[in-house]
């Protein structure tokens, strides 16, 4: 691993990372839970079946699943109107979740890069 400078990192400055990561990966990690919070933070709330249309190919089951787990790490905020016939249930991006503001910005930044570069590797010369 390497620091923003370049400089290579001693190897138990490294090992202290690895907590850090796994905790964040713990939270942000696997298929979906970064594309609700990206959806919840970029379209504002949005009911269940918008998520579900917004992010296609999720299952309800699992939809239900992040969305829960989501909630249970404060990223995400469950309204319920039940003064609407029928109840309304809403998903929000709360304030905690904006932290990640910069994580995402820096996926999309190395995301459109490699992108570039796997096609340029899969071009033939």
């Amino acid at each position: 691993m390497k620091t923003e400078e370049g400089d290579q990192l001693k190897s138990g400055e490294c090992c202290e990372s690895l907590p850090a990561i796994e905790d964040a990966l713990y939270v942000i990690g696997g298929k979906w839970k970064l594309r609700i919070t990206l959806v919840l933070i970029e379209g504002g709330s949005k009911r269940f079946n918008e998520l579900q249309r917004a992010l296609k190919n999720i299952s309800p089951r699992v939809l239900s699943h992040e969305l829960k787990e989501l909630e249970l790490n404060g990223f995400v905020k469950r309204n319920v109107y039940s003064e609407a016939t029928p109840v309304v249930v809403e998903y929000e991006a709360t304030e905690y979740s904006l932290t990640l503001k910069k994580v995402l910005g820096a996926l999309v930044e190395w995301g459109s890069m490699h992108r570039q570069k796997v096609k340029e590797i899969s071009l033939p010369a």
